[in-house]
């Protein structure tokens, strides 16, 4: 039998990673962080536990990979999805609903990835989730932002903080007001994207007064004090 060629390794090895990334997501969410094994992980992908060392340096480097696949593919399905459109608007919106959507339908996954970047291993810079900034970033140049750099890192900051408002311990709030007050902030209309079932929060209930400091009104990338 010819050996296999440079291309055919490679794309095994795409494979392997991916099965245990799908795995990690699997499995946090449905055990929790602690009760997850690497053993468990390899398991339920199908390949040898010393893969999983290979690949990731260890559970938290493997956990932020797997969210940030995760959040990656539902932000480009959530994107792409029909009607394709390309106004910055509605992607923007497309955006906020996916993200905010992940704190919603998967809680124990998302808290534990949040926590982690916590951590003294802070945030991983892998290729997960440099393909989700890289989508995030084009969201902010869709939207219309003069200066995406300094937007595209706002917009993350926004978003992480919302999604750790959504799921924080006896204090959680809304993902509907969170939602309204996002919108706000980008002047999205509220039929944008996927509006949850009946309607807008009631007047004032998607601006807390606590957030205005750091939701401020009006598009990203304007300067506070060139406004009225």
């Amino acid at each position: 039998m010819s050996p296999r060629s440079p291309s055919v390794n490679e794309e095994l090895r795409r494979r392997s990673r991916e099965r245990l990334l799908r795995a990690t997501v699997e499995l946090v969410g449905e055990r929790g962080y602690e009760a997850t094994k690497l053993s468990d992980i390899a398991d339920r992908a199908g390949t040898a536990r010393g893969l999983v060392s290979y690949y990731f340096p260890g559970k938290r480097q493997l956990l932020q990979s797997a969210v940030h696949r995760l959040m990656h593919l539902t932000l480009a399905q959530a994107l792409e999805r029909e009607p394709r459109t390309d106004d910055g608007q509605e992607r923007m919106a497309r955006a906020i609903d996916a993200v905010l959507g992940l704190a919603r339908d998967r809680p124990v996954l998302m808290r534990t990835h949040m926590a982690g970047i916590l951590q003294a291993e802070g945030f991983v810079r892998c290729e997960e989730q440099q393909r989700l900034a890289e989508l995030l970033r084009d969201t902010v140049e869709r939207y219309g932002s003069p200066a995406p750099d300094v937007d595209y890192p706002l917009l993350r900051a926004q978003l992480m903080g919302s999604v750790f408002a959504v799921l924080l311990p006896g204090a959680g709030m809304s993902a509907e007001v969170l939602r309204a007050e996002l919108f706000h902030r980008y002047e999205l209309a509220w039929e944008l994207g996927v509006p949850p079932a009946g309607g807008p929060p009631r007047v004032g209930a998607g601006r807390p007064e606590s957030f205005s400091p750091l939701f401020g009104p009006g598009r990203c990338g304007q300067d506070e004090t060139s406004r009225p």
